[in-house]
């Protein structure tokens, strides 16, 4: 009896995995243009809890592209595609900055993460 129980017990649990694995969200695939003094879209509406993926261009110099709470920091180099993924644990509104200096415009530099 006792391994019959056991038996159903890993049954249920491969299931159970099985099914939170099948719903799991892709990510959502986004590209970003990096050039001086502007990132393009300037802002990204996301889903709390939907993993999304930013694939980086930049057409000039070396960007930086940084937010703490998201966890990214990236540098996105001209002529190569830098990709980056978070997935949002919460609503709000993230700033994205440039930290790597490109020139006069630079402190103006951000794209805003909407996250809802």
């Amino acid at each position: 009896m006792r391994r019959a129980t056991m038996g159903l017990g890993a049954v249920l649990l491969v299931v159970a995995l099985a099914g939170t694995l099948a719903r799991a969200e892709p990510a959502r695939v986004i590209g970003v243009e990096a050039k001086r003094f502007q990132f393009t879209p300037a802002e990204l509406t996301v889903k709390v809890g939907q993993p999304v993926t930013l694939r980086l261009t930049s057409v000039d110099v070396t960007h930086g592209f940084y937010q703490k709470e998201l966890g990214i920091d990236a540098e996105i180099a001209p002529g190569r595609t830098t990709e980056v993924t978070f997935t949002p644990a919460r609503t709000g509104r993230f700033l994205i900055i440039c930290d790597h200096f490109c020139g006069s415009g630079h402190g103006n530099m951000h794209l805003m993460v909407v996250a809802e």
